[in-house]
Order: structure tokens, then sequence, then C-alpha cells
């Protein structure tokens, strides 16, 4: 990505407290090499992310921010005729509008939104001066809300999709435990259809920030479990939620080593980097890393969790507005760089972005198997701008990634090596996916590698 760190996933609700934060983002590491992105006008205040902006996360936003851009021209003689409609239809509302005053920075907004929104790009978008503060607090891995992973998934095919209607909707994918949602009921598999009795029509991030909000304040989710004709209604109260981003299990008698990493921050690339650590210290050479449901996060975290996997080479390859092509290495120092340790990784249609950074990264360099359907498809990477007088900010899109052999996967997705269909109705707590995978790890030969001894990190068993 840029020079600083940049995160994942949900656009955060607008009536979520307020908190201050502080804006100081940690430097990439020093082996991190320039960008196409951070010489696009040289943007000191820029930081990239990839991420699924949109009904894949925990209500969550990740990115870091940077500081603000300090020249403001004004409008330049030569562009002058072009913007005099702006100017003209600006000095008009101020002027003549006759109905309730709108305040200048409402017009400023209004203005910087509509530019952002004629891109066309769902994943550009203007940020409310709450919806910014909100996205800062989310930063530290803490959030108010429900604590449920929903992914916007077709009713027919449970593929990806991008607004909801009667055939997109919201579906609880998983559920932090002991989070609001857990306490309350929320299974793996509902469809939230309404929220607040309103049905959920339009915008991914609209919906997210209806279900988002202050601790202690309540938010009633209809919810469509497939079991009658007429949706229930369950009743959450919102609280502080803590993100865990990386989940580890010993799985086949202890034989194999799986990994899901539901976000790439600085936190879930240290824990990750742990966990195969810790699995390759104690012996198991069969590695699975599930990536299904990972919307995406700092483009740095996915360069460290695919250098777990390769020892050099490259990673991706980031193309910006001029067109050039910077590649992204692999950093050295990997737990799992030995290539008698057999890796799968586990992915969906909801496997976007920095997750498909590292399936493409693995799966072109030969390193791992992809297992599950096609992923999402986001090839892209967008950056953040705080702007001044307090009128938030926005996100844009500054770059393109291509796999290590130059493919832009973007609205195509990673193909599997090995596709595993898992049909609608799969009963709960079956993973055929998964099941695929240990049995293509079964038939991998098995492999003796040096003990290191002095780490242990515990495993759910």
């Amino acid at each position: 990505m840029l020079p600083t760190q940049p995160p994942a996933d949900e656009v955060p609700s607008s009536d979520a407290p307020s908190r201050g934060v502080s804006p100081t983002v940690a430097p990439s590491p020093a082996s991190a090499q320039p960008t196409a992105a951070s010489r696009i006008r040289h943007l000191p205040w820029y930081v990239a992310l990839v991420a699924i902006l949109g009904g894949s996360g925990l209500f969550l936003s990740g990115f870091a921010l940077g500081a603000q851009r300090a020249s403001t021209p004004g409008t330049p003689a030569s562009a002058q005729e072009a913007f005099q409609p702006f100017w003209d239809t600006f000095n008009s509302i101020e002027n003549d509008y006759a109905l309730d005053p709108v305040s200048r920075q409402t017009l400023v907004e209004g203005a910087i939104k509509g530019m952002i929104n004629a891109l066309g790009d769902p994943f550009s978008q203007y940020l409310s001066p709450n919806d910014f503060q909100n996205t800062l607090e989310s930063l530290a891995g803490t959030f108010s809300g429900i604590g449920a992973i929903i992914p916007a998934t077709s009713t027919s095919d449970n593929s990806a999709c991008t607004t909801l209607s009667p055939t997109c909707t919201l579906v609880v994918s998983s559920v932090i435990q002991g989070a609001p949602a857990d306490r309350a009921g929320v299974l793996p598999g509902d469809r939230i259809v309404s929220i607040g009795g309103v049905s959920l029509v339009g915008s991914v991030d609209d919906a997210v920030a209806r279900i988002r909000g202050p601790k202690g304040t309540t938010v009633v989710l209809g919810i469509d479990r497939g079991t009658s004709s007429t949706p229930i209604s369950i009743s959450i109260v919102r609280d502080i939620v803590v993100q865990k981003e990386v989940e580890t299990r010993s799985l086949a008698s202890g034989t194999v080593g799986y990994i899901r990493l539901v976000g790439f921050s600085d936190s879930s690339a240290r824990d990750f980097a742990a966990a195969v650590k810790a699995d390759v210290a104690a012996g198991q050479t069969r590695l699975v890393v599930d990536l299904r449901g990972n919307g995406g996060g700092y483009i740095t975290a996915a360069q460290a969790v695919a250098s777990q996997f390769l020892s050099d080479g490259v990673i991706f390859y980031e193309q910006g507005a001029d067109g050039v092509e910077t590649a992204t290495n692999a950093t050295a120092g990997g737990a799992a760089i030995d290539p008698r340790i057999k890796v799968v990784v586990l992915m969906d249609g909801n496997t976007a972005s920095a997750s498909e950074i590292v399936a493409g990264a693995l799966q072109a360099r030969g390193r791992a198997q992809l297992i599950g359907s096609q992923s999402y498809g986001k090839g892209t990477i967008q950056a953040f701008q705080q702007l001044s007088d307090n009128s938030g900010g926005f996100r844009l899109t500054i770059a393109k990634w291509l796999t290590p052999d130059k493919v832009w996967i973007n609205h195509v997705g990673l193909t599997p090596d090995i596709p595993v269909t898992v049909p609608a109705d799969t009963p709960a707590g079956s993973d055929p996916v998964l099941d695929r995978a240990l049995q293509v790890l079964a038939g991998a030969p098995s492999a003796s590698l040096p003990s290191t001894p002095g780490f242990a990190l515990a495993h759910a068993a």
C-alpha cells in the first residue's frame, strides 16, 4: 500500500459515539517499497487500503489517517470556464434561495459528495464528519455495534451482491462470542430483512450504519431464519465490541493447523504470524488458511501475511493513475516458507481485496491451492483524506493492484484450484469446503521439520 498503515471493512454509523482518537499513524516497515500510489501527486495525506467497504465487515471501518493537504489553490485561470456553472449555482443558492437557509458547509459537503458520486465507483465515497470520526475510532479494534459479520449475499446462490433488495440481503456469517448479537440469539445463516421495521433496500453502507449505534441503544432486526413464513424480530442492545481477527484450531488429530483470518490490520498480521510460527514449532506441516468472508484491510498486513509463506519475490503489483507498475515484494523471516509445509487457502464470494492479494500471490507463486468458490473480485486500492473545517473526509480509488503474473481480477475474482459448491440447504455445523481441504491435505506427503523450542501458542481443539 502506501507508506502508512491502512485497514478493513464497514462504513461506520453516523450515530455511533464520538471518542477522541489520536491521528498518529504507525509507519510501515522499512523494507516496504515505494508504491505507484505513494507518488501520485505527492500526496502525504493519503493512506490506502483494500477492503470491501460495504456489507462484508463487522461494522468496522479500517484505515489510517494521514496529514491534511496544505495547499488550496482555488480555481486556476485555465479552468475558470469549466467551473463557472458551479460558481453560478453556488452563488445563486447563497444569494437567492428563498426557503430555509442552508449553511455554506452543508453546500460544500454536498458538492464534494456529488463529485465523488459522479465517479460511479462504489468504493469511492464521501464521509460525513461523524462517519469520519467513527472510522478513526475503529482503528483501535473496538467499535459500538452488535458484533456480527454480515456480508451482502444473493438469495438465489449465496454469491456476493452489492445493492440490497428482496434478492440481495445481509446474511450473518458469524457472530462474536459474548457480543450483543450472540447474547440476543442471532445465528450464523440468519438473513436480516429489516431494521426497525423498515425493509432493507439500496445501500449496504446505509444499512450497516443503521445497525451500528451508541452503546446502550437498541436496534430491532427482522430475521428470516427459513423456519416460518414470517420473519422473527430480535431486539439487540448495542455494546462496545472487540473484534477477534485471528482464530486457530488443531484439526485431524493435531496434524493440521487451521488459522482463520477475518481482517487485515496491524494486530491481525502479528497474531497471524504468531499462529503460523506456533503451528510450525509444533511440527505441523499441513496448514489451512481460511479467508472466507474476509473483506480486506491494510495492504501492509496483506504483505506480512503472504510473507509467512513466501521468502522473496513479488506479492502484487500496484498501478497508479500514471500507469506505472510497482512491485511489492515479500519480506524475509516467514515461519512457513519451507516448501515441505503444505498450504491450502479457503475462499468464497466474500473473500476480497487484501484477502485476494494474499490468495492470488500464493496461487500464482505455486505456494498454495485455493479451495472453495470464486472470490469477490476487487482489484482496486482506496485512500482516505480528512477535509478541513470539520467537513469530514472521503475515500478515493487511487490505484489498481495486479497479481504476481500481472492479472487484474477486478469484477472477476480468483478462480479456485479446487471448486467446492456449498448448497443453500447445507446443515448448520457442516463445512464442505473445510472437509475438502482436509481431504486434499491428507493426500499431501508428510514432512519432518526441525522443532523451534521456546515458542508456544495455545490452540482451541
